[in-house]
């Protein structure tokens, strides 16, 4: 984060592990990275070429490593033969939809992958800061908002489970096995390479490219907490940097958020509205095991990490559509 954290050579030479690395968040968490002079290992498991990891030739400037996070064996390797000093576990099945249809999937690498990853470090005595990515939905449904980090984490269903489980694993192995562990809970993530085109934000622009309808899903009027992917990458380097300055922040969770409660249905027409579209939203109401009101309380990030977001909404949502234009060309196919 520009002006805070250590110092601008904390990265350079680090051995850091990224889990998920192909993901939204880790795409540009590896650029962020790179560009820090950071020495950046990847675990990937699927090979996909239209990720932004790929497709910006990131991956040429990183090592990676092949395989699936579930596979302790494989994590001990990397670690152990990297020298790593720093992981940011990333790695998730992070579709509620996909979660829904696919529990068993998504427990295992959601909560077992996390498990994996935590005894693999702690069997690897060089690792000195792991950040562990958990989620705003790791709260679930509460009657008081904003969440605070002090909120209880009782997700219900598949999704929410599974972050609330990895959440917890990852705070008993930072007090029962004094492991350098740090959470960190952010909102939606939205931003340019990401590819699951049925979340709100890509699957709006793309819509408003081709010239259709943008779909919404749910009624609309669920509040969610968007925050913006490259805000969530620097947010994810400032928490190892004040990890490795204050060990006494072992075991703490951070909400990050640019606290704003906003509904899908607004969030759909401040796209249409910064595209110059006069599309109507096809409202489907077909959501279901979705948590209807979400928004995150970021003060103790602000206090104890000296932290601010980079983007606003509207910042992060023009930067974003920059991204999808380019992406999809002048000509884009119905």
């Amino acid at each position: 984060m520009e002006g805070v954290g250590l110092s601008l050579t904390f990265w350079r030479d680090r051995p850091v592990f990224v889990t998920g690395a192909t993901g939204l968040v880790g795409s540009w968490l590896v650029r962020r990275l790179v560009e820090a002079d950071a020495d950046v290992v990847c675990l990937v498991r699927d090979w996909v070429p239209q990720s932004d990891f790929i497709r910006s030739k990131v991956i040429e400037r990183v090592k990676v490593v092949r395989g699936d996070v579930r596979d302790q064996a494989v994590l001990e390797r990397a670690l152990g033969e990297y020298e790593i000093d720093t992981v940011i576990h990333l790695a998730a099945q992070t579709i509620v939809g996909i979660a829904n249809r696919n529990p068993i999937s998504t427990f295992e690498t959601n909560v077992g992958g996390t498990w994996a990853l935590l005894e693999a470090c702690r069997r690897s005595p060089k690792v000195k800061q792991i950040v562990v990515a958990s989620s705003d939905k790791a709260y679930g449904d509460q009657e008081q908002l904003p969440y605070s980090e002090n909120t209880p984490l009782q997700g219900q269903h598949p999704y929410d489970v599974s972050k609330s489980c990895a959440d917890l694993i990852a705070h008993t192995y930072a007090t029962s096995y004094g492991l350098p562990v740090a959470i960190t809970r952010c909102g939606n993530f939205y931003g340019g390479g990401d590819l699951n085109w049925n979340r709100i934000v890509p699957g709006t622009i793309r819509s408003i490219l081709r010239e259709q309808r943008p779909v919404i899903r749910s009624d609309g009027r669920f509040v969610r907490d968007y925050f913006y992917v490259e805000d969530g990458a620097a947010a994810y380097m400032l928490v190892a940097e004040q990890l490795a300055a204050h060990l006494e922040l072992r075991g703490e969770a951070f909400n990050f958020s640019n606290e704003l409660q906003i509904t899908v249905l607004e969030l759909t027409e401040c796209i249409l509205s910064l595209m110059n579209s006069d599309l109507i939203p096809d409202v489907r109401n077909e959501a279901s095991n979705e948590i209807r009101h979400q928004y995150l309380c970021a003060a103790k990030a602000r206090e104890v990490l000296g932290w601010a977001p980079l983007f606003t909404l509207e910042e992060g949502l023009q930067r974003t559509i920059r991204w999808y234009q380019e992406f999809f060309g002048p000509h884009v196919e119905s």
